[in-house]
């Protein structure tokens, strides 16, 4: 299912994507130890936030939604709801 967030989130994740080619390159000319921490922590948290931002959203609009719509019982969101906590 397709989310109003996803696109945004594939924008942020594509820029992560080429942050981590960048980074490759940075440990090929010998960069140091701290720059390259600090652009894994720059990647570490869009990643992190991405996916925050898709749990929340599916929480959101997945879980709530259905039911709000009687798709799901209570039971059933709060069993999905605990699995997707753990991501968080």
């Amino acid at each position: 299912m397709k989310h109003a967030s996803h696109p945004d989130l594939v924008k942020r994740l594509k820029q992560a994507q080429g942050q981590l080619t960048s980074i490759l390159g940075m440990f090929e000319s010998g960069r140091s130890c701290l720059d390259l921490a600090q652009q894994l922590q720059a990647v570490e948290s869009v990643v992190h936030n991405a996916k925050r931002t898709l749990i929340q959203d599916h929480m959101e609009h997945c879980i709530g939604d259905a039911v709000g719509e009687g798709g799901v019982n209570a039971e059933q969101a709060l069993r999905e709801f605990k699995a997707l906590a753990k991501y968080l």
